[in-house]
């Protein structure tokens, strides 16, 4: 393992941690107002660029080649870069293989596509087990596997760093990009959950 991963996070994270006390300790914003604004980053912000790139490439297969061949490139094009990204791979789920994305040493990750790395991703607990024990830690996120998929742990680095293109789920033919994007999760594209089906509407009739 490289030892960047330590100047990675003692340089961007250790000033914005800094900053944050700093605003608070002047009485300038609150804590809770820059958890919310912290969970907004995590959870809706970044992974929807993500989520855009899955989209496309489950609708464009020549997108889909670009970026399995160079997922860098393939994030710039749709205007997703910066210093975070490093050097980005994309991992493919099939009905034979499904990844796993974890930073052993700390918690490299792609902020550009992703957003701001979960509490659960930097904790010692999903870093160690994601390594020695992958299948329970999906467990725990309510994913269990058939025993004859196999599972791949991608490790993390300051160099690069990894996402995950879900498998299609079922039941999506006709739905557009946009639709598509909103159907996949931050969880999917770190590995820790599937894409779900779409939720079927009820006939108006059937609902009277």
């Amino acid at each position: 393992m490289s030892g960047h991963h330590d100047a990675a996070e003692s340089g961007p994270a250790a000033r914005v941690k800094a900053l944050e006390e700093l605003l608070v300790k002047k009485g300038l914003v609150d804590s809770e107002s820059i958890d919310r604004l912290a969970d907004t980053y995590e959870r809706k912000v970044g992974p929807r660029n993500g989520a855009r790139m899955v989209a496309r490439a489950w609708t464009d297969a020549a997108y889909k080649k670009r970026l399995l061949d160079d997922a860098t490139a393939a994030a710039a094009e749709m205007g997703f870069s910066g210093p975070e990204g490093g050097h980005l791979v994309a991992v493919e789920n099939t009905d034979r293989v499904h990844n796993l994305i974890v930073c052993t040493l700390c918690s490299c990750y792609p902020w550009t596509v992703l957003g701001l790395p979960p509490v659960w991703y930097k904790s010692f607990a999903y870093r160690s087990r994601a390594v020695s024990d992958p299948r329970g830690v999906m467990r725990d996120f309510g994913l269990t596997l058939p025993d004859d998929i196999e599972v791949r742990v991608w490790d993390s680095s300051a160099e690069i760093r990894y996402i995950v293109l879900p498998k299609r789920p079922p039941d999506t033919e006709g739905m557009s990009e946009s639709e598509l994007a909103d159907l996949v999760t931050r969880d999917a594209m770190v590995g820790v959950a599937e894409v779900g089906a779409p939720a079927k509407t009820v006939p108006r009739k059937a609902r009277a």
